[in-house]
């Protein structure tokens, strides 16, 4: 059963209002998180998870939410501004169940997987421990996590009510009473900031930074050296670039620049350096996939994506060239694309990540295998490395 979807945003933060900004409440919903407004961010959540509609509960419209609503228009999401319970009467679906999110609530992508998974009336919940102690409590046993899925009848049955009451809280406490179906969080969970209500900026930043660090839940799209050398150190930099609000974008920009420059600089006849540019450049775009992973954007497949790594492999063949194993550097770079393209899309499935050798692990077996017997010995031993990966996977998907 398809489900909409409603985000509450009306709370303000624990920080002091700020002169700078006329004296005004700062709301939580527009605390900055994964490069864009905290409410962008649960609104692309919801719609990962099938949200067919989304509507956002604001006490006042300002431009940060209207700017927020554009570019998720932009993006093909469905979404719109409510300001009070009769327009979410009039807006909301009577059709199919309603997924509702508390305001500043960060919840890892796999359990609005879960909620959704369930038709009816549904509660992400916690255990009742210290750590849980400042979620909404639902009885001896649980808390209330922010995420719940209710049931058209019992949504318009609460909207129906009359008086002054909190959506969320009211909401929540009549789906316990319905019997709702509990999906409990682990406390690891919990203590890893997978599951956390944000009140301030900084609180926002230290879940973040939890959040890119695990990603867990995002599939691969890496191997070889990529998986196991680049992307670690991709993982220490893009936390400090998530905290300047650097798109990722502007990352992939400036892998295909030091990419290019390792280039220029082989054709210089400065093979060590300019592989070391090279991976730098690899480094770059890894780090702009994991700040458009965590801001829920669709894992980007495109050509742009590949950029830094096709250069990379122009890079390849200009060493090839330098070294006079002008072939060699062709029929490498060949195999390095074809294992690239294989992973990249997803049609390495199955295969050992070690087995998958990728313009990286090409890149650091040359620059090892030049310290000791020059840049033509090591495209000879990266060709054989390659030729093996490219069998594997022919075997393999044969298998």
């Amino acid at each position: 059963m398809s489900f909409a979807a409603v985000i509450c945003a009306s709370h303000s933060t624990v920080a002091t209002p700020s002169p700078a900004k006329g004296g005004g409440v700062e709301l939580r919903a527009g605390l900055q998180f994964a490069g864009h407004s905290l409410v962008e961010y649960q609104a692309r959540q919801a719609a990962e998870a099938g949200a067919s509609h989304i509507l956002i509960l604001v006490s006042a419209v300002t431009q940060a939410l209207s700017r927020a609503v554009d570019r998720l228009t932009a993006d093909r999401i469905p979404v719109a501004l409510v300001r009070d319970m009769v327009s979410l009467v009039r807006e909301a679906p009577r059709d199919r169940d309603m997924l509702l999110i508390a305001d500043g609530a960060i919840i890892a992508q796999k359990y609005f997987t879960a909620v959704a998974a369930h038709p009816g009336n549904v509660l992400l919940c916690l255990d009742d421990t210290r750590a849980s102690a400042g979620f909404e409590r639902i009885d001896g046993q649980h808390r209330w996590a922010g995420l719940l899925r209710v049931s058209p009848d019992l949504l318009f049955g609460t909207l129906d009510m009359l008086g002054d009451w909190d959506l969320e809280l009211t909401l929540m406490r009549a789906a316990v009473q319905a019997g709702g179906y509990r999906v409990v969080v682990p406390q690891e969970d919990l203590l890893e900031g997978r599951v956390a209500l944000v009140e301030s900026q900084a609180s926002a930043d230290l879940v973040a930074q939890a959040l890119l660090g695990a990603q867990r839940d995002i599939p691969s799209t890496e191997g070889g050296a990529e998986h196991y050398v680049l992307s670690r150190l991709a993982a220490q930099i893009a936390p400090m670039l998530l905290r300047t609000q650097v798109p990722a974008i502007q990352v992939r920009m400036g892998g295909m620049a030091l990419a290019a420059m390792g280039v220029i600089a082989a054709v210089l006849g400065w093979p060590l350096f300019g592989i070391l540019l090279m991976l730098c450049g690899l480094i770059a775009s890894l780090t702009a996939d994991r700040l458009g992973q965590l801001a829920r954007h669709s894992q980007d497949d495109g050509w742009v994506a590949l950029m830094p790594s096709l250069i990379v492999l122009l890079g390849v063949i200009v060493l090839g060239d330098e070294a006079g194993a002008r072939m060699e550097g062709i029929y490498l770079a060949i195999l390095l694309g074809i294992v690239l393209l294989a992973v990249r899309w997803r049609r390495a499935s199955g295969q050992k990540w070690w087995l998958l050798f990728t313009p990286g692990s090409a890149l650091i077996l040359i620059f090892l295998a030049t310290l000791v017997s020059g840049v033509s010995g090591g495209l000879m031993l990266a060709t054989l490395c390659a030729l093996g990966s490219v069998g594997s996977l022919v075997l393999g998907k044969r298998a």
